[in-house]
């Protein structure tokens, strides 16, 4: 619904949509009346949000790499709850076992809290989650992080390591927001809003606010985030295919 009423939305620069990954993933799932790489212009990339990967304390492992070998020595045994089919959480266990050859059985749950405590309590054995959602268990030791999943290692996530580095070379799973106006809006208004927007994210008081709530700030040209939407489209688009993932 957002990415089609922006779609449709007068290109006059009053109109614009701070969006997620649901905007241009949703339509890899089910038909849409709008292509986001062709109906949606976009103005910058706002922030990226890294995922942590963690475990129930009780999974005899201590990284990635030691994770995959439990899994392939227990196929169809270790289960990653996610927030529901198509949900960043539940993609990027799609992407771990499409990667590794693993074979982990995914279990929807209606919510970030519910899926958190399905973990919590050994119902499964592995999640991604923010790394905001699961810190309070991780300090206190319920649960247990393995690694981080972006490509770098992330101030979200302090001495974490990321998936890539610990037993799977080239592992890359994010949230991007990014901000949109409606694909015909003249090209002096986007780089105008761009010019502010970008002026805005790269000050330490935005890095600041935006850590605090679990999200680092990035500041991109149109370019730059057209390019990283095609590679997560790209990502996403890969693992959806060959779980044959639908939503109608």
């Amino acid at each position: 619904v957002q990415g089609e009423s922006l779609a449709k939305a007068p290109p006059d620069g009053y109109t614009l949509s701070v969006a997620g990954g649901n905007v241009w993933i949703t339509p890899l799932l089910q038909k849409t009346p709008y292509d986001p790489l062709k109906d949606l212009a976009p103005i910058t990339w706002a922030e990226r949000s890294p995922y942590l990967l963690v475990v129930h304390p009780s999974l005899p492992v201590k990284s990635v790499k030691d994770l995959i070998a439990l899994a392939k020595a227990r196929p169809g045994e270790l289960n990653f709850s996610s927030t529901g089919l198509g949900a960043s959480s539940h993609l990027s266990g799609e992407l771990l076992r499409s990667m590794a050859g693993i074979n982990i059985v995914h279990i929807p749950y209606s919510g970030t809290g519910r899926a958190i405590i399905a973990l919590v309590s050994g119902e499964v054995q592995l999640q991604f989650s923010s790394a905001a959602s699961v810190n309070p268990h991780v300090k206190s030791g319920k649960l247990k992080p393995l690694a981080v999943t972006s490509a770098e290692p992330s101030a979200l996530a302090p001495g974490m390591p990321t998936v890539s580095a610990t037993g799977l070379p080239g592992y890359e799973s994010i949230g991007i927001t990014a901000v949109f106006a409606p694909v015909r809006t003249p090209t002096a208004i986007i780089n105008r809003l761009n010019q502010e927007m970008v002026r805005f994210l790269k000050t330490p008081e935005a890095k600041e606010k935006f850590l605090t709530v679990g999200v680092e700030p990035v500041g991109s040209t149109p370019a730059e985030l057209t390019l990283a939407l095609e590679a997560d489209i790209g990502r996403n688009a890969k693992v959806i295919k060959e779980r044959g993932l639908r939503l109608d």
